[in-house]
């Protein structure tokens, strides 16, 4: 008996290990397309924190060699906390360049979020060691980019340079979270790292606002508008 569920364990084993490298192979299709075209280096694109109401947004751009092989990567919305920071060490390590870059609170206030995601985007793409031939972006194209680019839909669960970059992009921006939560500990960051949880928006009912807190969202704004002192 024990034999025999020794046999059925590896049998298992094995399965998950084919259907893990047919996953991979799929994740290499739109990068695979550029290789046979002639590109050599291919960045993927994605960005983590349009949605919250405090904190940063930042983006990221990944090369990755043609050899690489990254086990579990995926989408970084699909992953737990552990995984991602397992595999943004992989990625660190594997990526022939890593480009980051972040837009704060003032910024996305000022110029509103989709552009001051399109200036992260940039920053990213501009801080990479190696200029990219091609760039593959989650969603929508990046305006002014420029190099050349493909925008694809739900990019981040299509092409692995992409989901790198979502890994690489959320775990920066969760880190940055963790270390603004030491400053304003009261509203929990830590935690929900800035998005409308009812645990935040609690502690906003509560305490008010901070200074990354995201005033030109309408919860946020909502609260700084009746904290206002009356004229007069």
């Amino acid at each position: 008996m024990a034999a025999k569920a020794e046999l059925e364990r590896k049998r298992k084993r094995a399965e998950r290990t084919r259907a893990e490298n047919r996953r991979l192979r799929a994740l290499w299709w739109h990068e695979e397309r550029l290789f046979r075209a002639g590109y050599r280096l291919v960045a993927g694109m994605d960005e983590a924190g349009r949605g919250p109401l405090a904190g940063p947004v930042v983006a990221a751009a990944v090369i990755l060699p043609r050899d690489a092989v990254l086990r579990g990567v995926n989408d970084s919305k699909q992953l737990s906390e552990e995984q991602r920071e397992a595999l943004f060490c992989q990625v660190q390590k594997t990526a022939l360049a890593v480009g980051v870059g972040i837009s704060d609170v003032t910024a996305i206030d000022r110029y509103n979020i989709l552009r001051a995601t399109w200036m992260a985007m940039r920053e990213a793409l501009a801080s990479l060691a190696l200029e990219p031939e091609h760039v593959l972006l989650d969603g929508y194209p990046l305006p002014d980019c420029p190099f050349r680019q493909k925008a694809i839909v739900d990019g981040d669960c299509q092409s692995i340079s992409i989901a790198a970059a979502s890994i690489i992009a959320k775990v920066t921006r969760d880190r940055i979270m963790v270390e603004l939560d030491r400053r304003y500990p009261q509203w929990g960051f830590a935690q929900h790292k800035g998005y409308s949880t009812p645990e935040h928006l609690e502690a906003i009912a509560r305490y008010g606002i901070c200074d990354i807190h995201r005033r030109s969202f309408a919860p946020v704004y909502e609260t700084f508008q009746q904290r206002l002192p009356l004229e007069g």
